[in-house]
């Protein structure tokens, strides 16, 4: 399938520090779901770099060795590099937080200054940071302080709590302050925080900073959902890189698909049915190994509502993966709506407009 109406960019091989990454497009951080299986998933279908889901500095300050939380910091050789993601309020006990990430074996830690969710700004984490830079800065300093010089740090903000002048004031101090402190990339969501998940993300702030920052690794992140989202945004913007969250989830094939895009300018095909139900599969039996087969079902049916956006008859697959909640189930629903290898569809964010989005970020 030929692509008309985008300009290839010519890529670089992104780097964070000192981590090599490779190719550019990588997945973004998204609570409740880039667990373990699905960053697995991510990398064998063409991510380079994926970034666990946000974890509260108070949890990791007082996690224990216990099975029930202990998948949080689970990480395999096929996993790395691979970023942690923190978020939390107090300066201290956050560089704290990041001391645990390191000890756990995360190749890159990563500050939240992005999350929108109103639960999280009512506790003054996420993106009410962007409103008070002295504590946000503190943070940046004692979290790249308390990390060993070889890890790099990293930072997700959105562009500001809302479009007032004082909010862009506030991001662009800590988005200076954070690189002069030290910060080896910092993500921008061409959101506000106001805005949550409403209305577009606004590209061309994206192309404004990075033209600010100059040689400093900037990543785009906003309204990602297709291999052409990506490499539109890195043609348009100039920025080094994109993480793609909510357009990854059930989804991994975008990474893959951007890649060959980027090489060919030519658009794979989407997935036909038998490749997705082996992924779905895949993704099942590492669901198992990482919670167990007495949790795994629960846990999948949130990615099986995903993965059914790829279906020619999503809201009917939907709603099967929806009532599934063990192996046996799960079988049932794929060998009734993944028995003939049909052509698949594109996703396009469908399933995250129906049914909203957890993602952090």
């Amino acid at each position: 399938m030929s692509v008309t109406k985008i300009t290839i960019p010519k890529l670089s091989s992104l780097h964070v520090g000192s981590v090599k990454i490779g190719f550019p497009i990588v997945q973004a951080a998204l609570s409740g779901y880039s667990d373990w299986p699905m960053r697995v998933l991510a990398r064998r279908h063409g991510a380079d770099y994926a970034i666990c889901e946000v974890m509260l500095d108070q949890f990791l300050v007082q996690l224990r060795d216990r099975k029930r939380t202990s998948h949080f910091l689970h990480l395999s050789a096929e996993d790395h590099p691979v970023g942690g993601q923190l978020m939390g309020s107090e300066p201290e006990q956050f560089a704290a937080g990041a001391a645990k990430l390191v000890e756990a074996g995360f190749d890159i830690i990563d500050i939240n200054f992005g999350c929108p969710v109103k639960k999280v700004l009512g506790r003054c984490r996420g993106g009410y940071h962007l409103s008070q830079p002295k504590i946000a800065l503190d943070i940046v300093r004692r979290t790249r302080d308390i990390v060993p010089s070889e890890i790099p740090v990293t930072l997700k903000m959105r562009r500001g709590i809302d479009d007032s002048s004082q909010s862009r004031e506030h991001f662009f101090e800590i988005l200076d302050g954070a690189f002069a402190m030290g910060i080896a990339a910092i993500t921008v969501h061409g959101r506000t925080v106001e805005q949550k998940y409403v209305g577009p993300s606004r590209w061309e702030f994206l192309k404004e900073v990075k033209r600010h920052v100059g040689e400093r690794v900037i990543l785009g992140s906003g309204d990602l959902f297709t291999a052409e989202d990506c490499l539109r945004m890195i043609a348009e913007t100039g920025v080094d890189g994109v993480t793609v969250a909510r357009g990854a989830i059930g989804n991994p094939w975008i990474f893959k698909q951007a890649k060959h895009l980027a090489t060919t300018g030519q658009l794979l095909e989407a997935p036909t049915l038998f490749e997705q139900r082996q992924v779905i599969l895949d993704h099942y039996r590492l669901a198992e190994e990482l919670y167990g087969p007495e949790r795994a079902g629960t846990i999948m049916r949130k990615f099986g509502i995903k993965y059914a956006a790829s279906h020619p008859e999503f809201e009917t697959v939907r709603k099967a993966f929806t009532s599934a909640k063990s192996m046996a189930e799960w079988k049932s629903a794929i060998e009734t709506w993944y028995a003939d290898d049909l052509p698949g569809v594109f996703p396009e964010g469908r399933a995250h407009k129906a049914q909203g989005s957890l993602e952090c970020g």
